[in-house]
């Protein structure tokens, strides 16, 4: 949802509503407890593949905003892929747009289907995972955006005055407002959402890229006279968004049986609110928050003793730990990573989000400027390369224990996947316990995919140190 504009708006509401702070757990911008405290996640399933692996995911978002129609998804090539995977990563949550699958009621694009289809393959080759994303920016193109189509949006003929400079603003006019509450509530709209999702899940359930569907991008809604921002969120989020997941889910399952299903509250977690969704009646539900902070959107630096990480981490883990689901952040990272406190940041949110959940997706893998990870001529962007470390893509294990040095695991059948990126001094991976290969030197400058299989019960120790290679 990100664009290179501040979301004043939502600081703005949310200081005027003292009931923001989170109902559990440490409130915002207060420096968190020193006093020991249950790891947070405890009580939250890790994400598996089809054959029972535990699955760590570290990738980034891919999208094309700009192109439409004819030219939909020009802006996303196979070079995306190869870079992701080049660099370590092995996932991708790909934006895709109502308003270009189905342009007219009732007429999908074939052509759409298949440059998503070209996307995909792209994936697979380079061996990243994608979640296929329906995206959302302040509805639609009814308001100048993208997401939902002008046909499916209403407004009761509610004004709408368009906030270039505050982008995020527009959610609280009245007219996107009562769009969104006519898509939760009109019956006909409701087929057509779930329609919609029926031809992406009947076309990709089966592709071998496709890990997941998130349902819809950062879903709004509408404000009652005076009712507090977290407050509505809760409600919206109860009350609309939880029935609406629940017939997604249903029409999807009428064609893909397997596929994970990504939900997402309100933007507003990110200010350290939980959640009001109820429970996904599906058996693989991911819970998919956003990781923003608006302070940093709108340019302020991090403010590491504010404790807006450790709030949110208290807020975000609440709903995995009650509906026993996965977490994988859908999106996350500042506009501005130059301010003095950003290397900072990204060390803390990464140590934060690789507690409590299965995975991650920065915003946005690209090459220029804004929020781009890379430059015009594909070198990482100030503090970015803090994202690409060594992981444990997959674990053929039970009572897994992952670090940034290494994981611990009791071996079932199948093989571990370990993920390490180009390192200037190489790396060294060790395997202790009844495993093979015992040990991999990958050379300075080169990434590597390092497959280990280790006999059923053994318990294994896979160990990973950067480390000069004696090129001798």
């Amino acid at each position: 949802m990100r664009l290179p504009a501040p979301a004043l708006a939502l600081a703005a509401l949310l200081a005027l509503t003292p009931s923001a702070a989170p109902a559990a757990g440490p409130p915002p911008r207060r420096p968190a407890s020193p006093s020991p405290s249950p790891s947070p996640s405890a009580g939250i399933p890790p994400l598996t593949d089809e054959h029972g692996r535990v699955l760590t995911l570290r990738g980034w978002n891919v999208e094309d905003k700009a192109g439409r129609g004819e030219s939909a998804l020009a802006a996303v090539t196979e070079r995306h892929f190869r870079d992701l995977r080049a660099r370590g990563f092995d996932f991708a949550r790909l934006l895709v747009f109502w308003d270009d699958l189905e342009p007219r009621r009732g007429h999908y694009s074939q052509e759409y289907l298949r440059r998503i289809d070209r996307v995909l393959g792209w994936a697979h080759r380079h061996r990243v995972r994608v979640v296929i994303d329906a995206h959302q920016d302040v509805f639609g193109p009814a308001f100048g955006h993208r997401g939902i189509p002008a046909w499916a949006t209403r407004t009761d003929g509610l004004p709408f005055t368009p906030r270039p400079e505050d982008w995020f603003s527009e959610y609280f006019e009245p007219a996107v407002q009562r769009a969104f509450t006519h898509l939760y509530e009109d019956a006909d709209l409701r087929r057509a959402q779930a329609a919609m999702w029926r031809v992406l899940a009947d076309r990709f359930g089966d592709h071998p890229a496709v890990l997941g569907y998130d349902l819809v991008n950062e879903p709004m809604g509408e404000l009652r006279p005076g009712e507090p921002l977290p407050d509505a969120a809760r409600r919206i989020e109860r009350d609309q968004l939880t029935p609406m997941y629940n017939r997604l889910a249903r029409a999807i399952r009428s064609v893909d049986e397997d596929t994970w299903l990504f939900v997402e509250p309100t933007p507003i977690v990110g200010e350290g609110v939980p959640t009001g969704l109820g429970r996904i009646r599906d058996a693989k539900v991911v819970y998919a928050p956003h990781f923003y902070n608006t302070a940093m959107e709108a340019g302020a630096d991090y403010d590491p003793a504010a404790g807006w990480i450790e709030a949110y981490e208290a807020a975000v883990t609440v709903y995995p730990r009650r509906h026993r689901v996965p977490v994988v952040v859908g999106e996350w990272g500042p506009l501005n990573n130059s301010l003095p406190n950003m290397g900072r940041f990204y060390r803390d949110a990464l140590a934060s989000l690789n507690r409590y959940g299965s995975g991650w997706a920065g915003y946005v893998w690209c090459y220029g400027g804004g929020y781009c990870a890379l430059d015009a001529q594909g070198r990482w962007r100030a503090n970015k390369e803090r994202t690409a470390a060594p992981y444990a893509e997959a674990v053929a294990g039970r009572h897994v224990s992952a670090g940034p040095d290494g994981v611990r695991y009791e071996a079932t059948a199948g093989a571990t996947v370990v993920s390490l990126p180009p390192s200037p001094t190489g790396w060294r991976l060790s395997a202790a316990g009844r495993a093979r290969p015992r040990t991999t030197v990958v050379a300075p400058g080169a990434s590597a995919r390092v497959r280990i299989s280790a006999a059923p019960g053994a318990r294994v120790a896979i160990t990973w140190t950067a480390a000069p290679v004696n090129q001798g």
